[in-house]
């Protein structure tokens, strides 16, 4: 199977090396003459990606954010051979598959699957890639057109690379999900860093402040980007959170212990539960 690969950022970056260590024929493309330059280095791509080697594509995705999707996959998509798959991985899912569904009425022939692989790293570039960085990963498939031969396919090619997991689920439900599991937390953790105490920390910090405060080291424009084109989800659960955290506020100005040990029992036992689920998935 060959594959095609625009954009050799982290993920493109880290994506194109698990292929050419697993004996993919890889073709990489970057708007970047230095990134192509430390792609080959790191042997992220076998050959740049061009209108010629696009021909012999069986898989392109587009690692590239969601508002550069349409620009990056338009110049390739005349070139590529019937039956291909065109897929991404964005981490918002309802324009991106917007964008697929008007490209499969001008390309019949293609197939098209949005994709989105939950696994990252709190540093951007080719330079912090790494071969590993998908292996027991998750990856959430959204079909747009695409038989059930053709999913198939790609799911075995996805499990095929180390990831150990395929969900299927529509656009609307992605962007629901991801608005609590990944944007929240961005946004709990840069909020919580810009306290004054974050530079009073020194010997006072252990696990939790770490761990709270890892994804807080990001990258704006991107994030900006992902929140903004999920801003009506993001705000959902931003407005849940912060009625939450009223709550303890409330218990704890109003010297109610007994409330306060009941939000903590209800939040452990939550994590209790859902940690119990994971295991038995």
């Amino acid at each position: 199977m060959t594959v095609g690969i625009i954009g050799l950022g982290l993920m493109g970056g880290s994506f194109g090396r698990a292929l050419v260590r697993e004996g993919y024929t890889v073709y990489g493309y970057d708007i970047s003459e230095e990134v192509m330059l430390k792609g080959e280095l790191m042997k992220a791509f076998t050959a740049p990606l061009d209108d010629k080697t696009a021909k012999k594509v069986d898989i392109l995705v587009a690692a590239v954010n969601p508002s550069a999707f349409l620009r990056a996959v338009s110049s390739f998509l005349p070139h590529l051979k019937r039956g291909a798959i065109v897929t991404d991985f964005c981490g918002v899912k309802r324009t991106v598959v917007s964008a697929m569904r008007g490209f499969s009425q001008e390309y019949p022939n293609l197939n098209f699957i949005g994709a989105h692989p939950m696994a990252g790293r709190e540093f951007s570039g080719i330079e912090h890639s790494s071969v590993n960085l998908f292996e027991k990963a998750s990856m959430i498939l959204v079909p747009v057109k695409a038989d059930i031969f053709t999913l198939d396919k790609i799911k075995e090619f996805y499990l095929s690379v180390g990831f150990s997991r395929v969900v299927i689920t529509d656009a609307e439900h992605h962007d629901e999900v991801i608005a609590y599991t990944s944007q929240l937390c961005h946004i709990v953790s840069s909020a919580f860093i810009l306290s004054a105490q974050a530079d009073n920390r020194s010997g006072y910090s252990a696990g939790s402040f770490r761990d709270l405060t890892r994804v807080a080291r990001l990258n704006p424009e991107m994030w900006t980007e992902l929140i903004g084109a999920n801003r009506d989800k993001a705000l959902s659960e931003l407005d849940e959170l912060i009625g939450n955290l009223n709550k303890y506020r409330a218990a704890i100005a109003e010297n109610d212990d007994e409330k306060l040990k009941s939000l903590f029992k209800a939040g452990n036992e939550r994590k209790i539960k859902i940690e119990s689920e994971s295991k038995n998935v």
